[in-house]
């Protein structure tokens, strides 16, 4: 498939830098690269040229790569120049060749679009390219890389091609039922591999609380009485002064949130009011705010002053708890501390006594919490919605009249219809824009 027009735009990072990559796809690329860099140059063999605008002034010498259609990215002939990265450069070069009849600026995400359309990728495929070029972590580059060879796509198709082979066995015993080459009775084999299906789906779908760990954040919310050294372990993991530190209580009121790369996993810190009973009024606000958040995050890491030891109640009871002592410097060190049993872990925020230890055990927890890597997991909520849907009507197919097979099948139809929603092997024009505004201008 060729498209209709010819697209453009830087496909590198933020200008200055040393080099700008410039892409170009469309069936005007080839015109648009003799042009410029004087002839056609061999197809995948990086060429340097001096690229020259149509009156034939140098825009600058740098390298040309063609890439024919459809053995290309977005399957339509793609051809990048590789420039000096200078915003006045790379302005020149993009009015230059948007002056070209035909060619225009891309819109964000325009050459994954082209790609999906082509047949080059489909749509789990294209929003785990999204999810690594947004990856911050290793955990995320490592996850998304799994879901952009295909493997989740692999999955749901997998269980797509089961469904329609389910319903084709059905509708041939309904048809010929009396044919002499139709099996007398396929039903206890396509049932007992549809309740199999529902248990794998259901299993899938319970991935996803791992996968929004990997995606968003493992999320730890530090809670403690007033002093009890929250904001200063704050700074301390943030390695900057992001909360104001004094001895006056009620200092923090409101959530403060740094994000951590820990052993290759993405780490939420959040800081809060402390806990008392006797607050002020805008105090009181934000100790309601620590309560909530603390009753969504995947930790609670309850500080104590180890000297002055304040009892915090109304904890959330379905979050873990790492109970963490304070100021473990005024103590005398960690043997001092080793014998205290009311803590997990000791720690000293002014000379970083116990701060490896608890990094280590927040790292253990996260893993712990996203299971082992290489697994197969739904990376959207999306995903999840429709393998539900899918769930659904597989568990009512089960559960309706043995007799009516003509409805079992239908419901199976619906099944295999929300799977191949997931990967776009069905009509899915309405989520496109959606799906493709995640990406920036370029790719």
């Amino acid at each position: 498939m060729i498209s209709g027009e010819t697209i453009v735009a830087l496909s590198s990072g933020r200008l200055p830098a040393g080099v700008a990559i410039i892409r170009i796809s469309g069936p005007r690329t080839r015109f648009v690269v003799e042009t410029i860099a004087g002839s056609m140059v061999k197809a995948r063999l990086a060429t340097l040229r001096k690229l020259r605008a149509l009156d034939k002034t140098v825009l600058d010498t740098g390298l040309v790569l063609f890439f024919p259609g459809p053995d290309s990215f977005t399957g339509d002939d793609v051809a990048e120049f590789q420039v000096h990265g200078g915003r006045a450069v790379v302005a020149r070069v993009l009015e230059t060749i948007t002056g070209f009849e035909g060619v225009r600026h891309a819109e964000p995400g325009e050459f994954t679009r082209r790609a999906f359309l082509n047949g080059k990728l489909d749509l789990v495929e294209t929003e785990a390219l999204a999810d690594l070029v947004n990856a911050e972590t290793e955990a995320q580059r490592r996850f998304a890389v799994l879901n952009a060879e295909g493997v989740q796509s692999e999955l749901y198709l997998g269980w797509r091609r089961r469904l329609i082979h389910a319903r084709a066995m059905i509708e041939a015993e309904i048809d010929f039922a009396d044919e002499d080459d139709v099996p007398g009775s396929v039903s206890d084999t396509v049932w007992s591999d549809v309740n199999v299906m529902i248990e794998e789906i259901d299993r899938h779908i319970a991935g996803f609380r791992a996968a929004e760990i990997i995606r968003d954040g493992f999320e730890v919310v530090i809670l403690g009485a007033p002093n009890a050294g929250k904001s200063s372990l704050f700074n301390a993991l943030a390695r900057r002064d992001a909360a104001i530190v004094t001895d006056e209580p009620g200092t923090t009121r409101d959530i403060l949130e740094v994000t951590l790369d820990v052993e290759g996993l993405r780490i939420r810190v959040i800081d809060t009011a402390g806990l008392r009973d006797t607050p002020g009024k805008i105090e009181a606000i934000g100790i309601e705010k620590a309560r909530n958040r603390a009753g969504g995050a995947n930790l609670v890491l309850l500080l104590e002053d180890m000297l002055n030891p304040v009892g915090i109640v109304g904890l959330p009871v379905e979050v873990p708890i790492l109970k963490v002592g304070t100021k473990l410097d005024l103590l005398g060190g960690s043997q001092a501390a080793g014998s205290d049993q009311r803590y997990e872990i000791a720690i000293s925020t002014r000379d970083g006594s116990g701060i490896a230890e608890l990094l280590k055990h927040i790292a253990d927890r996260a893993s712990a919490q996203i299971g082992v890597p290489g697994d197969i997991l739904p990376s959207r909520l999306r995903h999840v919605e429709l393998l539900k849907e899918t769930g659904s009507f597989l568990a009512r197919a089960i559960a309706r009249d043995i007799a009516v097979q003509e409805l079992r099948a239908e419901e199976l139809r619906l099944a295999a219809d929300r799977l191949g929603r997931i990967v776009g092997a069905v009509d899915v024009e309405d989520m496109l824009d959606v799906i493709f505004s995640q990406f920036c201008i370029g790719k």
